[in-house]
């Protein structure tokens, strides 16, 4: 039994008995259900405000002005911030402190320990918002904002790692868990690294802004080497239940994250060229690994959730594999600004954004009490439409930024509304979802 009921039982003198344990357990399920709820609203709020809204804002201005720096740089790097600390890494840490140790048969953690990391993750997050649109007192808030967001994931860390498992006959751990624990490490280095950076901006830096150079190779490491490992981790602990995939290859995605923890590294040193190559031949193998494209071994589980669910997953890793093929034009091709700027966006809205629309809608209304997804449809018409910006976002940004297509400037701000009202339904169907009953256990 967890640590939490033998200490129960000590101090009651006696042992418990089942139903006071189905009791006790029950209770914890329903706290931390509202613990993942928290996390996921909070994550909703940073997605569509700060996150769409403001990226939403940039695109209209660049488009208006048909030049790609026309936007301050401190506004675009707010955004992204948003996006992928705000709405994806708030989620990641909800769905962590819910899920990893259920996964992994971990002792029970504190409650406490988990509230007290969001307190910090959001403030810190919104603290980086703030810092980078407004420039108030920029030099004291934003290294302040990137010690509480690597504060928040150390007391995260501590928590879902920090305990032995409660089934110690179990000697190895999963391919995915070692998957996950990659993401995990690459969230913490992303962490350090900003934390370096904000440090030496406050210090020596002219604006909150990080300089062109450092922001693309921190932003490898913010997507390839923190957000893509971990979507490869639950890809494999998850699609083949939903999708009735054939199991993973697990050596070949052990290969696939060392393969991609190279073509990070080369990122991070300057060697773009075989960065790209490295980060294509990973995606590819990952895909290898996850037998996603090969014939499934029993039909796809759709019940509570639209039947288009396996078409979209799929189609988010030919996102990402088109992210990469586009790095490897930007590589090699003479100003490429545009194709760097596509490639980013496949990756982070096709790839990302869509993987978070469809396991988010399958898994979050389980977790949040066994509720019910509210609406099959606003599911279907938030990844239609995100799929539809995302390919007009792609294809206007590499004809217009390179030139190619000077009508295309006017594609800008159509992808970024149908994006906007894409996350907009998402936000809505998850939030709808959590204020109805709980369906009976």
């Amino acid at each position: 039994m967890s640590e939490l009921l033998t200490r129960i039982e000590t101090q009651q003198g006696r042992r418990l008995t089942p139903m006071e344990t189905f009791d006790i357990t029950a209770a914890r399920e329903t706290r931390l259900s509202r613990l993942l709820m928290v996390f996921i609203t909070t994550g909703l709020v940073f997605m569509v405000f700060p996150g769409t809204f403001l990226g939403v804002w940039n695109l209209l201005a660049i488009s208006s002005r048909r030049a790609p720096g026309s936007v301050s740089a401190a506004w675009v790097q707010a955004h992204g911030h948003a996006q992928i600390f705000g709405w994806i890494g708030t989620f990641i840490l909800g769905i962590g402190f819910y899920s990893i140790p259920k996964l992994r048969r971990l002792n029970w953690f504190a409650l406490s320990a988990a509230w007290t990391s969001w307190v910090f993750w959001t403030a810190g997050v919104a603290m980086r918002w703030l810092t980078g649109v407004y420039e108030w007192q920029w030099r004291i808030w934003l290294p302040v904002s990137a010690v509480l967001e690597l504060t928040a994931f150390l007391i995260f860390f501590r928590s879902v790692s920090g305990h032995r498992p409660a089934d110690s006959r179990k000697k190895t751990l999963d391919a995915w868990v070692f998957v996950v624990i990659a993401g995990s490490v690459g969230l913490m280095l992303t962490l350090v690294v900003n934390l370096g950076a904000a440090f030496f901006l406050a210090f020596r830096g002219a604006s909150p802004e990080f300089p062109a150079a450092f922001d693309q190779r921190f932003l490898v490491l913010e997507t390839w080497g923190f957000l893509v490992p971990f979507v490869w981790g639950f890809s494999a602990k998850w699609l083949p239940v939903f999708l009735g995939l054939r199991p993973v290859r697990d050596r070949v995605l052990l290969g696939a994250v060392a393969v991609n923890t190279a073509g990070v590294i080369a990122a991070l040193a300057g060697w773009i060229t075989a960065a790209v190559w490295l980060l294509a031949g990973a995606i590819m193998a990952a895909i290898y690994a996850l037998r996603l494209f090969e014939q499934p071994e029993r039909p796809a589980k759709v019940k509570g959730v639209h039947t288009s669910f396996p078409v979209f997953i799929r189609s988010a890793y030919a996102w990402a594999v088109i992210a990469a093929a586009l790095g490897v034009w930007a590589a090699v091709a003479p100003d490429s600004q545009g194709i760097w700027g596509a490639s980013r966006h496949a990756l982070t809205v096709g790839f990302l954004a869509m993987m978070v629309f469809g396991i988010g809608q399958r898994l979050l209304p389980a977790f949040a009490g066994m509720r019910l997804l509210f609406s099959t449809k606003l599911m279907f018409a938030a990844m239609f439409l995100l799929t539809a910006g995302c390919f007009l976002r792609v294809g206007s940004e590499i004809l217009a930024y390179q030139a190619f297509l000077r009508s295309a400037w006017t594609w800008l701000p159509v992808s970024a509304i149908t994006e906007m009202t894409a996350v907009t339904i998402f936000a809505v169907n998850l939030i709808a979802t959590f204020s109805r009953r709980r369906q009976a256990a």
